[in-house]
């Protein structure tokens, strides 16, 4: 398969790239910094140089054509402000679904938030954000061209993955490590099945490919 990640300079993004390389997979990484480069051909993925900020739908697109699978995992970051959430984490989400249809790429992965829903009230900043990406994550459930699956992970941590999880379409609070989530999100994009499928995730006792397996059968 071929996949192309945006936000691929992200932790998790990179964490992602090298599952996929190693299983023989064709990727590329968006990113916006050609010093990131190094980091994403070390994951095994090719670096895409493009500011989905400033990018036109054209552009991306173009990046786009070929692929099997298209996965949005950028974000504006913790020290970002409010305007970012909404040129990043909603924005570039919207400009990123508009070009895997005008590319003919289906399979639509979208690394979301636990909490987000465009509803959300308050003026934080992470309020903000939720908000960002619930319309994002909105945007893309009514893409009828994509065979889309929103994955909305807990608290993330560093922590060392487990390979076991929790993944329902509810789960309640909990964390996750990057490496479990990155695995998932490896699986999901070649589990087809789970398309239309909203889907949370913290750590749990399921190994990664039997929780996948079994919402893909619900």
């Amino acid at each position: 398969m071929r996949i192309v990640i945006a936000g691929g300079h992200g932790q998790i993004a990179l964490r992602l790239e090298q599952l996929l390389s190693a299983r023989g997979d064709e990727v590329a990484g968006i990113i916006r910094n050609a010093e990131q480069g190094d980091d994403l051909r070390a994951a095994g993925a090719e670096p895409v140089l493009l500011d989905l900020e400033s990018a036109s739908v054209e552009e991306v697109s173009a990046h786009l054509q070929g692929a099997d699978a298209a996965v949005f995992a950028a974000g504006a970051g913790p020290g970002s402000g409010t305007a970012r959430k909404d040129t990043v984490d909603k924005g570039a989400a919207v400009l990123f679904a508009d070009a895997a249809v005008r590319a003919g790429v289906r399979r639509f992965v979208v690394v979301s938030s636990m909490g987000a829903d465009p509803a959300h009230e308050g003026d934080d900043v992470f309020d903000v954000y939720l908000r960002a990406k619930g319309a994002a994550d909105a945007y893309v459930t009514r893409q009828d061209a994509l065979d889309w699956t929103i994955l909305r992970p807990g608290a993330l941590t560093n922590d060392a993955g487990t390979g076991l999880v929790r993944l329902e379409a509810q789960t309640g609070r909990g964390a996750i490590p990057r490496d479990d989530v990155a695995a998932v999100l490896a699986e999901l994009v070649d589990t087809s099945a789970t398309a239309g499928l909203t889907l949370e995730l913290i750590g749990g006792s399921t190994p990664v490919s039997v929780a996948v397996k079994s919402v893909a059968g619900n």
